[in-house]
């Protein structure tokens, strides 16, 4: 059976398989009738996207699904995957859906579901929902015309996020504090300003005139180069990255040096710890994260608990330990006791609250975690065997681990959302790292390309 869905929901090229209208209407429905949609008003969606210009095709599509089997859809424009995912809870609606293809180019698109209390959905309603959409026709005739669903347009969505997000850190005052902030041309580019404006931030903004087409395009958590640039232009305190859904965030420190997730998470990890905030005494990261995260865990006595990639897979961990924080290096951090799922915004208000409530500077903070050699690469594929059938791949994963040995690491995997194989190696030799690292990449080239 082919797949839809990967590590973080459906996604692909606009108007090729299966990001196409056909296909969305399809889960439309196949939505709604998962999560009991009976006719109007006894089910609802809270449907957003962010600025792609296919997110209008896809939009549509799903809420003539989603009302075809009589649920109402609350649609609420361009907003933040964390701003779907928390109105679907404040909402109380019976799920949430967010059309993104998060930090990928324009081109791509894709959705992503949350449950009724923000989560994102468990592999087995994910099944569900895939075997019902690449089955056959899914029947709405039942659903009359009084029955069928309607759509709405919420008007007020984003003010209700907007004071969520400032209530996350009490609406502390962020008054002194100069920032860069990055918007991706994105979903956040109307009211990431307006939050960080209205708590005192002095703010300069960059990638807030989205067209359609510039989401993520030499901008936002994947490429901060000019974000540093400005921050150094502008005497910033620190500039801020989100990606194009928002639900991530890199920063630069004053002097333009970047600080990722793991650094982000190890800041507000050893402020919770020493406030005794941290609950369960541990936080959990992915298999990704730096060894000098672990390090730095390991001296404050901070237990770790390591996931699969992928920040569903952190959540999970998270409630099943009973977390309040966790992440990953990529910058989705979690704040359990205020979200459901990654939001760049309010970790980016609660690092800047750390910033005023110490006096101190961000590379300050992140000073306190080393961060060790590390490289990683994709290689595009063009197939995806398991490794443990590869030949020259497995032997190259085999040398570097006993050239490393205890000092270092290889992570392989392929990408959930992408074809695209992906090699981490990490060790306290920069040079063993960049020569091992080329070297798996260069036999998953011939391999697997």
């Amino acid at each position: 059976m082919d797949r839809l869905f990967g590590t973080d929901g459906i996604r692909g090229k606009a108007n090729e398989y299966p990001i196409t209208p056909e296909v969305a209407v399809r889960l439309g429905k196949a939505i709604a009738r998962v999560f009991g949609a009976k006719g109007h008003g006894s089910a609802r969606a809270v449907l957003g996207k962010d600025t792609r210009l296919s997110g209008y095709m896809i939009e549509t599509a799903l809420t003539s699904g989603l009302v075809s089997m009589g649920m109402d859809v609350l649609e609420i424009g361009p907003l933040p995957t964390p701003a779907v995912a928390h109105l679907a809870k404040s909402m109380n609606a019976d799920c949430g859906i967010m059309i993104t293809a998060s930090h990928n180019p324009s081109d791509d698109n894709g959705i992503k579901i949350f449950d009724r209390d923000g989560f994102k959905l468990p592999d087995a309603m994910e099944r569900e929902i895939e075997g019902m959409v690449l089955g056959g026709e899914i029947d709405s005739a039942h659903i009359g015309t009084a029955l069928l669903g309607k759509a709405y347009r919420v008007d007020d969505a984003a003010g209700r996020y907007i004071e969520f997000a400032k209530a996350s850190i009490g609406n502390h005052s962020l008054k002194g504090l100069k920032i860069v902030l990055d918007c991706a041309n994105g979903a956040a580019y109307k009211i990431a300003p307006p939050i960080f404006r209205e708590l005192g931030a002095e703010v300069v903004e960059l990638g807030v005139a989205p067209d359609g087409y510039n989401i993520n395009r030499d901008c936002g958590a994947t490429h901060t180069e000019a974000m540093a640039d400005l921050v150094l232009r502008t005497g910033a305190d620190a500039g801020i990255a989100l990606d194009g859904d928002a639900d991530r965030v890199i920063f630069r420190d004053g002097e333009g040096s970047e600080v990722n997730g793991d650094k982000i998470i190890a800041i507000c990890a050893l402020a919770y710890h020493e406030s005794e905030r941290l609950r369960g005494g541990a936080v959990a990261v992915t298999t990704m994260t730096n060894l000098g995260f672990h390090k730095a865990m390991e001296s404050a006595g901070i237990g770790v608990e390591v996931t699969d990639v992928g920040d569903r897979y952190v959540i999970e961990a998270m409630r099943l330990k009973g977390l309040n924080l966790g992440g990953e290096q990529s910058g989705h951090v979690i704040f359990m006791d205020y979200v459901t799922t990654g939001d760049g915004i309010i970790t980016a208000l609660h690092v800047l609250q750390l910033m005023r409530d110490t006096d101190k500077r961000l590379s300050e903070l992140a000073e306190r975690m080393e961060v060790y050699p590390q490289r990683l690469l994709n290689v595009p594929v063009s197939r995806k065997i398991p490794l443990i059938e590869t030949q020259e791949v497995k032997t190259a994963i085999a040398t570097a681990e006993r050239d490393l040995g205890s000092d270092g690491r290889v992570v392989a995997r392929y990408s959930g959302t992408e074809n695209k194989f992906r090699v981490l190696v990490e060790a306290f030799d920069s040079d063993m790292v960049e020569r091992h690292a080329t070297a798996i990449a260069k036999a998953a080239e011939r391999e697997l390309g």
